[in-house]
């Protein structure tokens, strides 16, 4: 019993690390693709074709126990409600203006990777999930190296719009909601199912919104600047986004958190500034002083702090 635990915990912590690399990513291609698309048109590339996805994954993996579509009960419509408005159309809405407001991806990505700061609170009052001084102590250190990563031995970071911050925090509440959201969700729903129905909803709330702001015109702008490189290269962004930012990685993600809790899981939001940063240096040169480093070391060292169980507990 233990061993099958353990091995259920190592699985969910790679699905993890594989989302958060993921998603460390995407804030460089929302970067790219808001240099071209209006910030509503590039959600609504970005999410129709995920749902689309989803419902052919579904489709052709019916008998499948992991990537089956169920169908939507009734009783559980109000749950897969406040998901779908608080992620992906609250936190995307937000995330896409915050990006579009600061300058740097490493700095988004940073002040978007504080959720695990409102997740115990979160899990503990509305979940009744029971919060270790071990997480507390882990996600403290690991914050703090967030912060250094973002903000120490660099002369040329600016923030940018101080909107921006605003933006990114509310993002991150209306994403930890949604965490509790996935952990509240019965469980024979499968991951798939929960970000098909999530995404789906949010469509509701974004297709209005967009047409009456930028839709005629940004399918009339669209089509006639198709065969321009730069659109070109944020299309294929959008396409990053669309397959493995919102696929991909939130069937990991949510697999992961019904499986180790909303405040382990949240603490791995923590590296995703790490892995934007290690882009970053990798593909534009962004430089990496020595406090950055420390602030990955710092990162990586509060996530193993995070996960540690207390001696009382039963393993």
């Amino acid at each position: 019993m233990s061993l099958s635990r353990n091995h259920t915990q190592y699985v969910a912590i790679i699905a993890l690390i594989a989302s958060m690399i993921i998603w460390s990513v995407s804030g460089i291609a929302i970067k790219h693709a808001l240099a071209v698309l209006p910030p509503f048109t590039l959600i609504i590339l970005r999410f129709v074709p995920s749902v689309l996805l989803m419902l052919l994954i579904g489709l052709i993996c019916r008998k499948s126990p992991l990537l089956c579509l169920q169908k939507l009960e009734r009783k559980d419509i109000p749950l897969f409600l406040i998901a779908g408005f608080c992620q992906p159309f609250l936190y995307y809405m937000l995330e896409t203006f915050a990006y579009d407001a600061l300058n740097s991806p490493t700095i988004a990505e940073t002040l978007l990777s504080t959720s695990p700061l409102l997740s115990p609170l979160f899990a503990a009052v509305l979940l009744r999930e029971r919060v270790t001084k071990y997480n507390i102590i882990g996600i403290l250190i690991s914050t703090a190296g967030v912060f250094a990563l973002s903000l120490v031995g660099s002369s040329n970071y600016s923030i940018g719009s101080y909107w921006g911050v605003l933006l990114a925090f509310l993002a991150v509440s209306a994403a930890v909601i949604d965490s509790i959201m996935m952990r509240k969700v019965p469980a024979y729903y499968t991951s798939l199912s929960f970000i098909f129905y999530a995404q789906l909803i949010s469509l509701l709330f974004f297709i209005p919104i967009w047409w009456f702001k930028e839709g005629p015109e940004a399918i009339s702008n669209l089509q006639s600047a198709i065969s321009n490189s730069e659109v070109q290269v944020a299309l294929w962004c959008v396409a990053y986004l669309t397959v493995f930012a919102s696929v991909i990685a939130f069937i990991l993600f949510c697999f992961a958190l019904r499986r180790v809790g909303v405040t382990q899981a949240n603490a791995f939001n923590n590296i995703r500034p790490a892995f934007t940063a290690l882009w970053m240096l990798l593909f534009f040169h962004e430089m990496l002083p020595w406090g950055k480093w420390m602030g990955m070391a710092l990162i990586i060292f509060g996530l193993f702090i995070c996960q540690k169980r207390e001696k009382t507990e039963k393993t």
